[in-house]
């Protein structure tokens, strides 16, 4: 502690010193003061004059860069574009331009923007190597809303039924999708673009496939006008389409009869469910069996 003590008064000695001889060399030479004024005021002038020119300049080319986006997403939106890909060109072409005019201020300070570039290039190329997953969902992100294999407010399943339900928003790593019984599913949009896609509502009309089995002893001809009466007795039904009603298959305990309507997309539901019950109605109301699967078996002794 003794070493200590002794240390920092040796520092404080020292400092004592200092500020004396600084005092002493402004009373015996009063014009120090004028000359330091003289050698480093115009720099700290011209400095501060900088500064304040480049926040004058961030604050003009800010509202300048935000209007041009603004007119950029009513430009997009005359022109009808998808809302995901109107957002993303917007953002990407608002972050160049924040990048132009911080380059263009760091420039006025004398600072090397080549250099700044070759270390922004550097750091990117590691950040890429480090997340490669989130690169691979970004660039998954621009094909799908460059492409639009779907859009917000489609019903779509992919690869298959693993997953089913309306895609709700597009950014640009994830893709939300709200299932049948509300849930939210977050796709990786690089998943998604490897994916197979169905997209059940991009076009205005589906066809409605029923199949039902009558017994073998069954009338054709009565079931097939049966079946019939009822496909045209549907309001939603597009009547301006083909109606098939025939013979789809000889299956092992039935006669399987196949119905192909065309309805609109969103009375597709709708539609199948209420078809389905009238088919069945309509044949135990006509006496046309509905045969339970069987198998013969014969015992030899």
């Amino acid at each position: 502690m003794a070493i200590l003590a002794n240390v920092m008064s040796t520092e404080a000695e020292q400092v004592a010193e200092a500020a004396k001889n600084v005092a002493t060399d402004v009373v015996e030479n009063p014009g120090v003061i004028k000359q330091y004024l003289e050698k480093f005021l115009p720099s700290v002038l011209s400095f501060a004059i900088q500064v304040v020119v480049a926040i004058v300049v961030l604050v003009i080319g800010t509202r300048i860069i935000k209007g041009i986006v603004k007119m950029l997403k009513k430009g997009f939106a005359r022109r009808n574009m998808e809302l995901g890909v109107s957002n993303f060109l917007a953002n990407l072409i608002q972050y160049v331009l924040y990048f132009i005019l911080i380059m263009m201020i760091l420039s006025w300070f004398g600072v090397a923007t080549g250099s700044v570039v070759a270390m922004l290039g550097s750091a990117g190329l590691t950040i890429g190597l480090a997340l490669q997953g989130s690169l691979a969902n970004f660039a998954g992100g621009v094909l799908i809303l460059i492409l639009k294999p779907f859009k917000v407010g489609d019903y779509v399943s992919v690869n298959g039924d693993t997953v089913m339900g309306t895609v709700m928003e597009i950014t640009m790593f994830y893709t939300k999708i709200s299932s049948d019984d509300n849930k939210v599913v977050h796709i990786p949009n690089g998943t998604l673009a490897d994916s197979n896609i169905t997209n059940f509502t991009m076009m205005d009309k589906r066809r409605i496939d029923v199949s039902v089995g009558v017994a073998y002893e069954s009338d054709l001809a009565k079931v097939k006008a049966v079946l019939t009466e009822v496909v045209e007795s549907q309001e939603l039904v597009l009547k301006e389409e083909p109606i098939n009603v025939f013979v789809k298959e000889l299956g092992d305990s039935a006669v399987e009869m196949g119905i192909r309507v065309w309805v609109k997309n969103q009375d597709f539901w709708p539609t199948k469910w209420k078809l389905t019950e009238e088919i069945k109605l309509a044949l135990d109301k006509n006496n046309i069996s509905i045969p339970y699967p069987q198998m013969d078996i014969t015992v030899k002794k």
